[in-house]
């Protein structure tokens, strides 16, 4: 097992410690000048029936049944889409499956889109999340759970998922956001009671161009005028041109990343965690789904 080597008391007592936290204070050290080595950050990727993209230069690739080589890059994690707008991704099961036994924490998103059922979605991805927990044995201790919300989203709709995912799983998934001017309009004036709700998630923040009004990560923070720092920064993505993706990575100021992670051959989605290993696992932990002990948690939908 390729995971933090500490003694199972001394996780146990952090990952307790740990849960005891709601806030971004969960999050770490402030992040390093460049994200791409790592700066005292850990490395995660996430992926999707998109991946992988195509080759776009020599060195190594990967597929959803073998992702060594992102693990031997330095990648601690790998987070699956494991659908979007009531339809499941093909190669979400493979993926998580694969970064498993490469010794990666392997997680799981859902892009969560207004036409569909707010109930629906969430009952699919839990679904999907405590059928894996539950259908096979797993060197990872948890499986991560995110939202992925549309830039058209109301907060409702945002809060109703969290709670219903919440009500099925026991855990409350991570908030990955668009940057949509409505989304930042509306939690920059949310009330109360719904900021509370909102920030008992931490921020996945999406920022790979300093060319989008935000020049810098802790800039995008603010303009959302919810969470007081990011825990998550997807630093790296694609752009689409002509039916071929391009890496598009955040490279501005301070912060220094190369288009390819490592001696990878194509692009990917790269991201960054806030924090060292031992605070990564318990954010794992915290978020996601138990995969060490049965699963007890109901399956039948919920009212």
């Amino acid at each position: 097992m390729i995971f933090l080597m500490r003694s199972v008391c001394v996780l146990f007592v952090a990952v307790v410690l740990a849960g005891c936290r709601v806030s971004e204070d969960e999050s770490g050290p402030t992040a390093g000048a460049s994200v791409g080595s790592g700066g005292g950050m850990q490395q995660i990727i996430n992926v999707s029936s998109y991946d992988p993209k195509e080759q776009q230069r020599g060195g190594r690739s990967y597929s959803q049944h073998d992702v060594s080589a992102l693990r031997s890059n330095g990648a601690k994690g790998l987070i699956a889409r494991a659908g979007k707008g009531g339809e499941l991704d093909r190669k979400c099961v493979d993926f998580v499956g694969s970064a498993d036994r490469a010794g990666m924490l392997p997680g799981l998103y859902y892009r969560v889109q207004r036409h569909v059922s707010i109930s629906t979605q969430a009952d699919q991805f839990s679904n999907r999340a405590l059928e894996l927990a539950r259908g096979r044995n797993w060197n990872a201790p948890s499986l991560l759970l995110v939202g992925d919300y549309d830039g058209d989203l109301p907060l409702s709709s945002i809060v109703k998922f969290m709670d219903r995912v919440q009500a099925r799983t026991g855990v409350i998934p991570v908030t990955y956001l668009e940057n949509s001017p409505q989304l930042k309009q509306q939690t920059s004036s949310a009330d109360p009671k719904t900021r509370a709700a909102l920030l008992r998630a931490p921020y996945w923040l999406a920022l790979y161009s300093h060319e989008t009004g935000a020049e810098t990560p802790e800039v995008l923070v603010g303009q959302y005028g919810l969470w007081p720092n990011w825990t998550m920064w997807q630093y790296g993505g694609v752009e689409w041109k002509n039916g071929r993706s391009h890496p598009k990575v955040y490279s501005n100021g301070s912060y220094r990343n190369s288009l390819y992670f490592g001696d990878m051959d194509r692009p990917l989605e790269r991201n960054v965690f806030r924090g060292s290993e031992e605070d990564l696992l318990a954010f794992w932990h915290r978020h996601g789904v138990s995969l060490q002990a049965p699963q007890s948690a109901n399956l039948a939908m919920v009212d």
